[in-house]
């Protein structure tokens, strides 16, 4: 990886350097992300939006809210707390805001758009509760054989997956504010191993939106041995790049702090 710790969670704190927004970053998924991980930064994991939320699996309103009460005393201010308790006594107090807000987020969505999916990330999108990061995964592309039909069918996944989002982002209005960033963590071999590739450099990214400028930025690179590293492609951009674009010209944030140095920038979106 270019950047190994938190570089949307640098962005979120940058935006919001007083974390009062406790939903300035979701990912949908289990688990925490290592580029939206950093000290200080709210980020709300949500596996199942129906089910999001601290003890849900208790359905009596009473002795729910008898633990709902517990657990925000145990997680409460208080003087003498070490830095351990400090920081746990933050992350229960930003679920706990975090899910009272999520909790409504599917009321607030209605769509003519179907999804073959649950539309997870729309109905917290358009519920509007200030969040600037959605983040997902899907895959896994980590394949060394059979990749052939394994990848036809999860290309086809992330293609139906993201022009369904799209044209729901459309039809509310989202279009020239919403883009669309799709990465791949690590690239493949040029040569296959007989049913597949194994991992390589030269990884793939798509930016996508209604105020993006389409086509092909820097050279297509050659499958000629002799400009192969080693077998594999050399890359002719830097992801720091593309993200400095995203950095400067969409959330007028200065970059350097973030991916650590200035990079060339491209024309990327409308102005």
């Amino acid at each position: 990886k270019v950047l190994t710790e938190g570089w949307i969670a640098r962005t979120i704190r940058e935006l919001d350097p007083k974390g009062e927004n406790v939903l300035g970053g979701i990912n949908f998924g289990r688990g925490l992300p290592r580029a939206m991980a950093s000290s200080g930064v709210p980020v709300a994991s949500v596996g199942d939006l129906d089910t999001y939320g601290l003890f849900p699996s208790v359905k009596n309103d009473s002795d729910r809210n008898d633990i709902l009460n517990v657990f925000s005393q145990m997680y409460g201010t208080g003087a003498g707390r070490d830095m351990v308790s400090e920081f746990l006594s933050q992350t229960g107090e930003d679920a706990l805001v975090g899910a009272d807000i999520l909790r409504e987020a599917p009321a607030k969505y209605s769509s003519s758009i179907e999804y073959a999916a649950n539309p997870l990330a729309a109905r917290v999108m358009f519920a509007d509760v200030g969040t600037r990061f959605f983040y997902t995964q899907h895959g896994s592309f980590d394949t060394h054989g059979g990749e052939l039909p394994v990848h036809s069918k999860l290309w086809e996944d992330v293609s139906t997956a993201v022009g369904v989002f799209t044209d729901d982002v459309r039809e509310h209005g989202y279009g020239e504010s919403t883009a669309l960033l799709i990465f791949s963590e690590f690239g493949r071999r040029i040569k296959d191993n007989g049913s597949g590739t194994d991992h390589g450099s030269g990884g793939v990214a798509f930016l996508i939106g209604d105020s993006v400028k389409g086509g092909l930025y820097g050279q297509y690179p050659s499958l000629k041995e002799k400009d192969q590293l080693n077998g594999d492609l050399y890359a002719n951009n830097d992801f720091r790049s593309v993200y400095t674009n995203i950095l400067e010209d969409w959330f007028e944030v200065d970059p350097v702090p973030i991916v650590n140095g200035s990079f060339e920038k491209f024309d990327i979106f409308e102005n």
